[in-house]
């Protein structure tokens, strides 16, 4: 038998072995470590210098009415005169702007500025940063004197009012008010109001011209009021009540379609009844023109005049079986509409019109109502307003004249 030869090996070599495998096997098997990534600069903001000298930092957010609104990282969000302002530099990631002048429309032919802002020696100037995507637009910056800037508003906000059509059921703005008073006692009476008003301008901005604009106006006054024939009543003796009932009903819609800034055709509808005056239901289709002659941020004045066809129909009177004939009429109807701003968020309304009638001299109308807003919480105000409805070709033993005073809550509607 041969003998087998055994290699000794050392402890100090089978350790340095195992450790220089292992080393081998970690390499293999972990990545190597990657250097730390340096963190990312914060971006420059822009920098507002005003016309004493001094600074402050935050970014640009729009123009208006010769201010600047700039949203300040010490100070918030402020409003700044051009008039104040000696610089504004960008930083390194501006806001891009579209520049409306004062007195051009925007157009093919007029295309606004469009890119980042800057201003300097009373001018502001507009930087595209890309080529112009048509023929009429310019790939060069634009400089404007601050006094001819009418608006400077965000580009995305911008190309969305110009791009995006607005369904018909979109863009709805309004109020919804409402009163109520009622009377539980010896006698009753309940008194209820409702009204609804809507308007629909398009475009919603004040810096595009205006093309059209829908109102729907809905109004409602209900009341009963009951008493017994005898106060005090007489026992024994049968005491019947009395029952007395109001109700004065108006809704009217009018669309108008711009043929410029502030002149527009218009079409017109309405519909009324009132029974404090025996009309039962009058009707009226029209259509004209219209003139706003005062619009600024603080108030507005419209004037307008149609030609239309009025249809009006009575009431029979208690004990009788002989309805009114109805009155169909051609004339037309003079309107004026003034709004107002007023000072702590109030808003002052006021609307009257005249409607004569060519073929019936008598059966002429008019109404006049007068109204004022009060905030009272977000959304929330307490409206007061006055109405006056004068028919003068009423039905016998009925008044010309109708008069209403209502205090009720109104929620503003988006």
């Amino acid at each position: 038998m041969k003998d087998i030869a055994v290699r000794h090996i050392s402890p100090l070599t089978a350790a340095l072995s195992a450790c220089a495998a292992l080393a081998s096997f970690l390499g293999l098997a972990l990545p190597a470590q990657q250097p730390a990534k340096p963190a990312d600069a914060k971006p420059t903001p822009d920098v507002l210098v005003f016309s004493n000298g001094d600074q402050l930092t935050g970014h640009l957010q729009s123009a208006a009415g010769g201010n600047i609104i700039f949203d300040s990282d010490m100070a918030g969000t402020l409003t700044i005169s051009f008039d104040k302002i000696k610089e504004l530099r960008s930083g390194d990631k501006p806001s891009q702007f579209a520049l409306l002048k004062k007195g051009v429309p925007v157009d093919n032919r007029h295309p606004a500025p469009e890119g980042t802002a800057e201003i300097a020696g009373g001018n502001v100037i507009i930087h595209p940063d890309t080529p112009a995507k048509n023929s009429s637009s310019s790939s060069t910056p634009a400089s404007v004197p601050t006094k001819d800037v009418d608006y400077l508003v965000s580009k995305a906000e911008f190309d969305n009012q110009i791009s995006h059509k607005v369904g018909f059921f979109h863009a709805w703005n309004g109020t919804a008010t409402g009163g109520a008073t009622l009377v539980r006692s010896t006698t009753s009476a309940s008194t209820f109001t409702a009204a609804l008003n809507l308007i629909r301008a398009i475009p919603a901005v004040p810096w595009l011209l205006p093309r059209n604009r829908t109102t729907a106006n809905v109004v409602e006054t209900y009341g009963k009021n009951t008493t017994p024939t005898d106060i005090p009543a007489i026992p024994g003796v049968p005491n019947p009540t009395i029952t007395t009932l109001s109700s004065i009903f108006h809704a009217d819609a009018e669309r108008d379609q711009y043929l410029s800034p502030r002149l527009y055709a218009l079409g017109d509808l309405s519909f009324d009844h009132n029974y404090a005056q025996g009309l039962s239901f009058q009707q009226v289709y029209g259509g004209g023109i219209g003139w706003t002659a005062i619009k600024s941020s603080k108030q507005e004045l419209d004037l307008k005049a149609d030609i239309h066809y009025e249809k009006q129909a009575f009431i029979t009177p208690a004990g009788s079986s002989v309805t009114p004939p109805s009155v169909n009429l051609i004339g037309s109807t003079i309107f004026e509409n003034y709004s107002r701003q007023l000072p702590r968020k109030m808003v002052f309304i006021e609307t009257a019109n005249i409607l004569p009638a060519f073929n019936n001299s008598s059966a002429y109308s008019a109404n006049a109502t007068a109204s004022l807003n009060l905030p009272v919480y977000k959304r929330l105000a307490a409206t007061v307003s006055t109405t006056d409805n004068y028919l003068n070709d009423p039905e016998p033993g009925y008044k010309k004249n109708s008069y209403q005073f209502i205090t009720g809550v109104t929620y503003t509607l988006h």
